[in-house]
């Protein structure tokens, strides 16, 4: 597709997801009041990330190693090239989840309704930041609420096409700490559709694949197995990317 058509798609794909998120509003807000109306929420976050890939022509094929339970807590870990990860893990998730992201977020006009309630910001250079936030998402997952995060921590915007970069030790560490098994997932091209906002290359309509690979028990690791752990999700992950 020439740069100026993907230009205007990434337009039009701006325009459907607010568009939609105006209209959903009404019901967004006061599910994201109080945690007994999460489950909801994450309902209608779902429905808005399929009705976006049904109106952008943006698809997304989820190809599972071994199906995930429907009512398990995990920590779900994914490589992070565009902003159509969120709607690919709102899209996979399965029963209660939340992100934990940027504290960047926190001023994005959508994300941020969810940012300040759902979902656990964190600033990257502060520790106490970091240690309020997976204190709070050990509680989530204490009470049976899925985490997911993107352990790369950013989206690198010096690499084009994308590398996969060094991982955050806090969500292996959590996962040890919890006895949560992880699922890590690779998203393989959503780049070559939108590559992290669209600014540079534009966007244009495709299917994206999804790798879901087998989920990682941590039921018999200890702390000090947080590297280990850390560099098999990083190979699982990088073994099903597509750079070229």
């Amino acid at each position: 597709m020439f740069k100026g058509l993907r230009q205007i798609h990434r337009i039009y794909v701006i325009f459907i997801i607010v568009l939609f998120f105006v209209l959903l509003f009404p019901f967004y807000y006061p599910l994201s009041r109080k945690p007994s109306g999460y489950g909801l929420l994450n309902q209608l976050r779902k429905f808005h990330s399929w009705v976006c890939s049904f109106f952008t022509g943006i698809f997304f094929r989820f190809h599972y190693e071994e199906k995930l339970e429907a009512n398990r807590t995990y920590i779900y870990c994914s490589n992070h090239t565009s902003n159509l990860d969120i709607m690919i893990l709102c899209l996979l998730a399965k029963g209660r989840f939340h992100f934990m992201g940027k504290d960047e977020l926190l001023k994005a006009p959508i994300l941020r309704l969810f940012f300040k309630t759902i979902d656990i910001p964190v600033n990257r250079d502060s520790k106490m930041s970091a240690f309020r936030a997976f204190k709070r998402a050990g509680e989530n997952l204490d009470h049976g609420m899925s985490l997911i995060i993107f352990p790369e921590g950013k989206i690198d915007e010096t690499h084009y096409p994308p590398v996969l970069q060094s991982f955050k030790n806090g969500p292996f560490r959590l996962a040890i700490d919890k006895n949560i098994s992880i699922v890590p997932i690779s998203i393989s091209n959503a780049w070559k559709k939108m590559w992290d906002d669209g600014r540079k290359y534009g966007s244009r309509p495709g299917i994206c694949d999804i790798y879901i690979h087998k989920p990682i028990s941590t039921k018999d690791l200890a702390g000090a197995d947080a590297d280990l752990l850390k560099d098999q999700v990083f190979d699982l992950i990088n073994s099903k990317l597509v750079t070229l």
